[in-house]
């Protein structure tokens, strides 16, 4: 149609938005609902969910989740684990992928080999249990920072599929300054990969954060507990009394006293702590993104197209 788009652009178009704003609906509006509960008082949360706006507004849950010694040692843990790891596990998977990527590797195949049988087998708990425990890692911070050194072998081809699109001419220069192995990854590779680097950083610091299951497997101290184990202790132990209060017969006194203890009377209820502290737990991962968005969507579509 000249002058002007046809009416089946027009159709594709209008459709396209009204797809993207229901998935958009669909992907904030739970995030939304545990906002506005958790600021809603716990008696008035007791008549029924908040779908829009709290029908009370308090801060009274966050305050008592911002001041629990617990949650404040779990959080500590858990940003500090986060941040170590993923630099850490970033890093050194980047010079093994780095290696894996030079064509004069010996035993590249074998490397390959085992890489590729890693994707699709895994040794399970009881092993991993094990081997924790022999290394000395059980119940130790280090449990958090050691396992996870190696990204996996999916994150090694990113990696590799980055470090050959760098032109071999720059490698080559190098070496004829002089330049070892180490100071080409470090002054040329890693500067030249930051889009990747930035977009496997934020993939695995909010795998990492959101872990809990370290903690539960290979912890028992109360002082390693992470945040996200300490949020799924609370929501398992207040449905755990819920299920029991509407199993057990209502006029059953030693479970209906169980189950108002559980759930809290007043502003602040197990219900809406547990809200706060899931939201409070998502925070840092929505602030993050936005300083590597920029990066992001560059490093995701790396090596999706062929020269």
């Amino acid at each position: 149609m000249v002058g002007g788009r046809s009416w089946e652009d027009r159709i594709f178009s209008a459709s396209n938005v009204i797809i993207m704003l229901i998935v958009m609906l669909l992907t904030l509006y739970p995030f939304w609902f545990s906002v506005v509960n958790s600021l809603n008082t716990g008696d008035d949360l007791m008549r029924g969910p908040i779908f829009a706006w709290p029908r009370e507004f308090t801060w009274a849950s966050w305050r008592t989740v911002l001041s629990d010694p617990g949650i404040l040692q779990g959080a500590w843990i858990s940003g500090s684990r986060t941040v170590l790891a993923t630099v850490v596990s970033i890093l050194y998977t980047a010079m093994f992928s780095y290696a894996f990527s030079r064509p004069y590797l010996k035993g590249k195949m074998w490397y390959a080999a085992i890489g590729f049988t890693s994707m699709y087998f895994y040794g399970g708990l009881i092993p991993s249990f094990m081997l924790m425990n022999w290394l000395g890692l059980y119940d130790s911070y280090w449990v958090y920072i050691i396992p996870g050194l190696f990204l996996g072998f999916y994150n090694v081809i990113i990696f590799n599929a980055n470090f050959k699109a760098i032109p071999e001419a720059l490698f080559e220069s190098a070496k004829m300054d002089g330049a070892n192995e180490y100071t080409i990854f470090f002054r040329i590779v890693i500067p030249l990969s930051k889009p990747v680097l930035a977009a496997l950083s934020v993939f695995t610091a909010v795998n990492v954060w959101n872990d809990y299951g370290a903690t539960l497997y290979f912890t028992q101290s109360a002082d390693l507990q992470t945040l996200q184990y300490l949020i799924l202790k609370l929501v398992q132990s207040t449905d755990a009394v819920e299920q029991m209060a509407n199993t057990v017969n209502a006029n059953n006194p030693a479970v209906a006293a169980l189950y108002s203890k559980a759930q809290g009377q007043g502003i602040v209820t197990a219900r809406t702590l547990q809200l706060a502290a899931m939201v409070i737990a998502s925070i840092p991962m929505i602030i993050i993104y936005p300083f590597a968005q920029k990066f992001f969507i560059k490093g995701v579509l790396l090596g999706s197209v062929k020269e």
